[in-house]
């Protein structure tokens, strides 16, 4: 069982489906959680214990960033980052109006700049760790093409390229940085998203004929995140039912 005691983990995205089940998993593990969101995850703080705080932070201030980071270096210590947060409105590449446009900046400002920001200003604190870990949660439409994602693909894409650029320059530092790419999951949001037709021909097309649980992928990131995981780093790992080896 993957032990955590006397470390800390800041979670993006905490509220939502995914980082709710990364925070329970880390806090199992014994971490001692900086939960991060754009909305107040406090309740969640205070129903896994005294020992974990929430901040609320819009990932698209660097300014902001870069000041909560240090705040939370500063009293708890940065062993773990999970950049988990992220946006997910897609839409047809043919049609650039101003309203793709503003969606297509948002969603790289989130799902790319904030993840190479939250690392930039936590590596001072992952340094002086000896041990630090980061995860990047990325996608599958970054590995393959899906129609209607050019800018949460391309995002995605980027976010692993990133991810193993971090891993070549940090692994001096006995920082290592993977990067989880899952399928559809199984949140709140995917029920909204993926409902009727949509949804079930969604499953059809992966090879498991489900979509992921939440807790499938913070037991991925659980992994990387681990001392177990020390010799793995610059990895991507497709947690995605086998929908990629096609």
């Amino acid at each position: 069982m993957t032990n955590l005691s006397g470390l800390t983990a800041l979670i993006t995205g905490a509220a939502g489906g995914i980082g709710t089940a990364m925070a329970e998993a880390f806090a199992a593990a014994g971490a001692r959680l900086a939960l991060i969101d754009i909305k107040d995850a406090a309740d969640l703080a205070a129903r896994l214990g005294p020992t974990h705080r929430a901040f609320v932070l819009d990932l698209g201030d660097p300014e902001a960033i870069r000041r909560t980071v240090g705040t939370i270096g500063a009293e708890m210590g940065i062993d773990i980052l999970v950049n988990n947060a992220g946006y997910g409105v897609v839409f047809p590449a043919a049609d650039p109006d101003a309203d793709a446009i503003a969606t297509w900046d948002l969603t790289h400002r989130i799902n790319l700049r904030a993840p190479w920001l939250m690392a930039a200003a936590a590596l001072p604190f992952l340094k002086k760790s000896g041990r630090g870990r980061i995860v990047n949660v990325a996608s599958q439409a970054g590995v393959i093409a899906i129609a209607e994602h050019a800018a949460y693909g391309s995002s995605k894409a980027g976010l692993i390229l990133l991810t193993k650029v971090l891993a070549l320059e940090w692994a001096a530092h006995g920082i290592t940085v993977n990067a989880i790419s899952p399928t559809i999951v199984d949140t709140p949001m995917a029920e909204v998203g993926w409902a009727g037709e949509k949804g079930e021909r969604a499953r059809r097309e992966i090879p498991v004929g489900r979509f992921a649980k939440p807790s499938e992928i913070a037991a991925a990131a659980l992994y990387l995140a681990s001392e177990e995981a020390a010799i793995v780093t610059g990895v991507n790992l497709l947690a995605d039912g086998g929908f990629t080896a096609r």
